[in-house]
This record gives C-alpha cells, sequence and structure tokens, in this order.
C-alpha cells in the first residue's frame, strides 16, 4: 500500500478516532456482500432483468436487483470510474485540501477530475466515515481500493461491520497485481455499472496509456544503468518502497525500469524505514517521491542536510510519483510519459 500509509497499516486502526460509535438501530438493513458463488464472469449487468452483479476481487459476488446509481467510493476509485462514464454520489478518503486561513478547499491530487462541489464526502481523512451521512445517502453499493486482501481501503475498522451492513461492497486490488490488469478491472467494473467503455474517449485513452508503455519500455532499454528509488518522506523517517507491490512500480520493472529493491523490509513486507541520517543508504540517481497530502515535499525537505546532500537530490533528479494512482486510462497514461521524460533526461550521478 502506499508508503505513508503503508507506515502506519499496522496501527492506524488502533490509534486514529472513527467518528465515534454511532446507534443505527434498526435503519441498519442485513444486505451482506451477496452471493459468492462463481458466476462465471467477473461482471455482468442484465438488461433484460434489470439485475446487477459482479465478482470482486475478494472472489465475492455482488447482487442487487438493479444495476446501483447511489454508489459511494473511495475518492481515487470515484475519480476512475468518472473516466471511464460512472458518476458517484459519494466519496471517503483524501478528497479535498483546506486552505487554513481562507478555508478555500481545492481538490486532493487523488481527486483526479471529481468535482467536488457535487459529490458528498463522508469522510476526508484516515480513520473519518461519517455512517449518518452515508446513510442519508441511500448507498446501493460501496466501492474501494484493497491494499491487503480483504481489508477495504479507507473503511474504518472499528465500523467496518456497521458500514457493510448498509449496502454491499466491491473491492478491487490495488497492490500486487501490474497496473494494465489493475486498470483492466476498473474498465470491467465501470463496464457493469452501466460506461460505454468502448466510447471513443475511452479508447483514445487507453491507446495514449499503451503508446506511453512502449516508450517507457524503449527508454528504460537505454537506461539501464540508471537507479530509480521510490521514496516517501516523513518527519523523522524516510521510507523506501518495495517496487513490487505497487501496482505502478511493479509494471515499471516489467517495463526494464531499474528500480532500487530495499534489503530490510518491515514485518508488513512494504518498505524499509531509513532515519534521516542514513538516508543515503541506497545509490541512486533518479529518486520518485510520494505526492500524497501528508507527505514531505521537495521544498520542506530541504531543511534536511542528508536528503539536501544525495546526489540525485543535487542533481535535480527528484521527481513527484503518484502514489496512490487513479485507475483510468486517462490518469496513468500520463503517469508514464513524465517518468520517460524524466528517465530520457536523466543523468548517472551515483
Amino acid at each position: 500500500m502506499p508508503s505513508n500509509a503503508r507506515a502506519t497499516s499496522l496501527t492506524r486502526r488502533g490509534i486514529l478516532a472513527a467518528g465515534g460509535a454511532l446507534g443505527l438501530g434498526a435503519v441498519l438493513a442485513a444486505c451482506g456482500d451477496g452471493d459468492k458463488k462463481d458466476a462465471g464472469s467477473s461482471a455482468s449487468a442484465s438488461a433484460k432483468s434489470g439485475s446487477w452483479e459482479f465478482k470482486d476481487d475478494r472472489g465475492q459476488t455482488v447482487k442487487t436487483k438493479a444495476t446501483p446509481k447511489n454508489i459511494v467510493a473511495f475518492t481515487g476509485t470515484a475519480a476512475a470510474l468518472k473516466d471511464f462514464g460512472v458518476e458517484v454520489t459519494g466519496v471517503f478518503g483524501p478528497t479535498y485540501v483546506e486552505d487554513p486561513k481562507t478555508k478555500a478547499k481545492k481538490p486532493d491530487v487523488q481527486a483526479g477530475d471529481l468535482d467536488i462541489t457535487k459529490v458528498k464526502v463522508i469522510g476526508n481523512v484516515w480513520g473519518e466515515f461519517n455512517i449518518e451521512e452515508y446513510l442519508k445517502l441511500q448507498p446501493e453499493v460501496l466501492i474501494t481500493d484493497m491494499w491487503e486482501k480483504d481489508a477495504l481501503w479507507y473503511v474504518p475498522e472499528e465500523q467496518k461491520d456497521k458500514i457493510l451492513k448498509i449496502a454491499p461492497s466491491v473491492a478491487l486490488w490495488a497492490a500486487g497485481k501490474s497496473m494494465p490488469s489493475v486498470l483492466q478491472r476498473h474498465s470491467d467494473l465501470a463496464a457493469s455499472l452501466g460506461a460505454d467503455v468502448n466510447s471513443e474517449q475511452v479508447k483514445k485513452d487507453k491507446a495514449r496509456f499503451e503508446a506511453a508503455a512502449e516508450r517507457l519500455r524503449k527508454v528504460a532499454q537505454g537506461k539501464k544503468d540508471i537507479k530509480v528509488l521510490i521514496g516517501s518522506g516523513a518527519p523523522d523517517t524516510f521510507y523506501v518502497s518495495t517496487p513490487v507491490r505497487p501496482t505502478d512500480t511493479l509494471f515499471f520493472q516489467e517495463l526494464g525500469i531499474n528500480i532500487v529493491t530495499p534489503g530490510k523490509l518491515d514485518p508488513s513486507g512494504w518498505f524499509e524505514l531509513l532515519s534521516w541520517e542514513n538516508v543515503d543508504k541506497y545509490k541512486a540517481d533518479v529518486i520518485l517521491l510520494d505526492n500524497r497530502t501528508g507527505t514531505l515535499q521537495p521544498e520542506q525537505l530541504k531543511a534536511k542536510p542528508t536528503w539536501a546532500a544525495l546526489p540525485a537530490v543535487k542533481a535535480g533528479q527528484v521527481f513527484p510519483r503518484v502514489t496512490e494512482p487513479v485507475y483510468s486510462y486517462a490518469k496513468c497514461a500520463p503517469l508514464l510519459e513524465d517518468l520517460a521524460t524524466a528517465l530520457e533526461n536523466a543523468k548517472k550521478v551515483s
């Protein structure tokens, strides 16, 4: 899972308040997650009967009497569905950033092209999920990512049982699978929900993604000596991510990019924690730095002498990494294009 979230994935659920226990009483309808039996297709919507079903990445088949219209989703998933042509009613997860002075809200990096003024935000930070507001939306399905098996991303563990009684849930892998397969699953889900995934725009976006992947493959062939480190900054720690679990870095490796593999992973198996005194443990020519809200960015990192001394930093070869991609072709294609450009201009400095 993403580096700053990974760092606290084992403790966040026990530390952060989940918004208080709500006495929901009889309003909690025991919808369940539907029939788990394999229907023989990962996604289907019956136009004749009006029923809907989708087999998610937990292996659970969700069934409803009609194709869901009132959809509540994790922000990044909602943004991906929008690109495929599916609108959601509500979101949870990083959706907006508020100016501390003016209180004006601007979209978070994970919100994509969502109009944050038109969706109901029932939680904007980890551990925040307003069940009362969720109920008001009369959700027909809840959709989110999955970074660990059966763990619903940004659904607070303390509230999960109550939340999952309100509407059926769908979870799609956001880790452990290469980016193209994850994109296909989001396309499958969007198609099941009524989107035209063969529209001219989606086909154009997919062609752009495929062209970007081929470009990146060719660039990687000529830059095998360039070492790329995947990192995330926190006040006391620098996280070096393993490339084999995130969908983007796994795909980058498949394309031939030389990514630093940390040797001493934490118990979760996602990253190695380095003190700022030891931030130079791994030689790197390029650093891809976590760009999410809440992580330290290059301007903030200037205050750390050991960071400033890194060869990649001195060479100006630090680039933002979209750690939690919006899984649509429209949003993932630029990630590959930007990395290709960065590597084309990168020099060996380590």
